[in-house]
C-alpha cells in the first residue's frame, strides 16, 4: 500500500429523518445517505482518488445513530503528511455543516481493519413513550421516540419477556424479509434486552411531566434486518397486554417472521445506534 495512504476508524453520529438510511445511495436519487455527505465532505480535502467509506452498521431511513462507524482509507498527495485525527475530524464536520451529521473522532487503524468484520458489538436503543399519541406528542420530540401507547406499559411483563429473548436463539420470527437475509446466519446472541426509565431530551418543558419515557436497549454482535425494530414492537405489544411474555417464546420458536399477529414493526424515528465495540479501541457513545 502506498505509503501516503492511511487507514482510519471514523465514529459519526446523525439526525436520520432526512437521509435515506446510513449506506450510499445513487446521486440521482433525491434523497442521499448519509455515506454520501461523508464522502463528499472527504474530496472536498483535496485527497488522492476518490475515499470511500465502509460503514460498520446500516441503518434504515429514519434511524438515528448516537455513535456510527465506518473505515475510510485517506490517500493525500506526495510530499504531504498523513492527517492527524484530530485535524481530520475538525476538517470533516467543516465541510459537513450544515448537514445534522457529526464526525466525533477518528482513529488510524492497520490496514487490514474492517470497520463491519472486526466490530465485538453492537447497541440498539429504542426510545418508547406513554402518555400521549403521535399527533400530541410535543413537536421538540417528533422524530425522536415512538408514542406508543396514551395509557401506562406493564413493564413487568414487558421485562419477563425481555429474558426470555437474551441468549443464543434462532430469531427468524423477528427479521423483515430481506435478500440478505438468505446469505445471514438467524442464529443471534444478545447479551443484553432491558426496558429502563428515561427522560425526554427536554426535561424542563412542562407539557412533558405527564409523559413516561422508556429506553429499550438490545445488544448483540449483529442483528436481522429489521430485527431490534420488530422485537420492540412485540414487547411493547406485552406491555399493552395484547400478547403474553410466553407468546413472545411461542412466537420465536415458530422461526417464521408472519407468526407475529398482524406483522407490525415499531417506527423507525424511535430507533438509535448507541455503539458500535471494538477491542482496544474507545468508542464515543454518550448516554441517552
Amino acid at each position: 500500500m502506498n505509503s501516503n495512504k492511511v487507514r482510519y476508524l471514523i465514529f459519526f453520529q446523525y439526525f436520520g429523518t432526512k437521509y435515506s438510511g446510513v449506506v450510499e445511495t445513487p446521486v440521482t436519487q433525491s434523497v442521499l445517505g448519509v455515506q454520501n455527505y461523508l464522502q463528499m465532505a472527504a474530496q472536498k480535502l483535496r485527497l488522492v482518488g476518490n475515499a470511500k467509506f465502509t460503514i460498520s452498521s446500516r441503518t434504515d431511513t429514519g434511524v438515528h445513530a448516537i455513535c456510527n462507524s465506518a473505515h475510510v482509507d485517506i490517500e493525500r498527495a506526495v510530499g504531504k503528511p498523513p492527517f492527524s485525527e484530530t485535524i481530520l475530524v475538525d476538517a470533516l464536520n467543516h465541510h459537513l455543516v450544515p448537514e445534522p451529521i457529526s464526525v466525533l473522532k477518528a482513529v488510524r487503524v492497520c490496514d487490514n481493519f474492517h470497520a463491519r468484520h472486526n466490530a465485538l458489538s453492537r447497541t440498539y436503543v429504542y426510545r418508547v413513550v406513554t402518555g400521549c399519541n403521535r399527533f400530541d406528542l410535543p413537536v421538540f420530540e417528533r422524530n425522536l421516540c415512538w408514542a406508543a401507547s396514551v395509557s401506562s406499559l406493564s413493564v413487568t411483563a414487558m421485562e419477563e419477556a425481555a429474558n426470555l429473548l437474551l441468549g443464543t436463539h434462532d430469531f427468524s420470527a423477528f427479521q423483515s424479509a430481506s435478500n440478505e437475509n438468505i446469505f445471514r446466519s438467524p442464529i443471534k446472541t444478545l447479551s443484553q434486552v432491558d426496558i429502563k426509565p428515561s427522560s425526554s431530551f427536554w426535561p424542563h418543558l412542562l407539557q412533558y411531566r405527564d409523559l413516561q419515557f422508556w429506553d429499550l436497549t438490545f445488544k448483540s454482535k449483529s442483528f436481522l434486518y429489521k430485527q431490534v425494530r420488530r422485537m420492540t414492537q412485540a414487547l411493547v405489544a406485552v406491555g399493552q397486554g395484547r400478547l403474553t411474555p410466553l407468546q413472545i417464546k411461542e412466537i420465536m420458536d415458530t422461526r417464521d417472521n408472519t407468526a407475529f399477529p398482524g406483522n407490525p414493526i415499531a417506527p423507525a424515528e424511535g430507533l438509535f445506534l448507541k455503539e458500535v465495540e471494538y477491542e482496544g479501541i474507545e468508542t464515543c457513545s454518550s448516554g441517552i
